[in-house]
């Protein structure tokens, strides 16, 4: 968990519940495997992630960059 997460609202997209068949039940002894859809999601998902991660990085160059030289009279 970010820390930022517990002050604003986290995005909609991140965690769909309709999808989640993660849990398995009793009888289940396959092992699961991704449909084409899941995985074209999930690379979906690490496209917005390592986009979040360039203008996060981005914000961080912007706060710790030294400061301007002030102009010589």
């Amino acid at each position: 968990m970010i820390l930022n997460e517990i002050y604003e609202k986290s995005p909609e997209a991140y965690q769909d519940l309709s999808q989640d068949n993660s849990q398995p039940t009793l009888g289940d002894t396959r092992k699961t495997r991704l449909t084409l859809q899941q995985i074209n999601k999930l690379r979906q998902m690490n496209d917005v992630r390592s986009v979040e991660y360039k203008e996060k990085l981005k914000l961080v160059k912007q706060q710790y960059a030294p400061p301007p030289a002030a102009p010589a009279f």
